[in-house]
């Protein structure tokens, strides 16, 4: 006797709440084991477990040789996982580098991404 399909297997996947949707999207994508992976946002919808295991994935298929491009808005996402980062704004590359080499054109040496960015973005007040 056959058993039943699985409970989703029929179900489109823009039904699927935003997490696991992403999750989805992202084990896709790597499925093939490319040697490019290009990602937008890639913990949008994630819980703080599935967040950890994105980025542990992201950290060893880098390690492996993978090329790995990400954009986000969460600078402490990039500055955990990139190993260079750019600094885009209006559209334009302000800046581009290791963690070392952006904290290196500031007077503090041991800035977070973020204040590096806002430092760099902010009009003087």
């Amino acid at each position: 006797q056959k058993s039943p399909p699985p409970l989703h297997a029929h179900k489109g996947t823009e039904n699927f709440a935003p997490g696991p949707r992403q999750r989805l999207a992202i084990a896709s994508a790597l499925l093939h084991d490319p040697k490019v992976f290009v990602i937008d946002e890639p913990m949008v919808g994630l819980d703080p477990i599935h967040a950890r295991t994105v980025k542990q994935e992201i950290k060893a298929r880098s390690r492996a040789g993978m090329t790995v491009l990400m954009s986000t808005h969460l600078l402490n996402i990039a500055e955990e996982l990139a190993d260079r980062i750019a600094i885009l704004h209006e559209g334009r590359i302000i800046a581009l580098g290791t963690m070392a080499e952006l904290r290196s054109l500031h007077e503090d040496k041991g800035q977070r991404l973020e204040e590096i960015f806002l430092g760099m973005v902010t009009p003087e007040a």
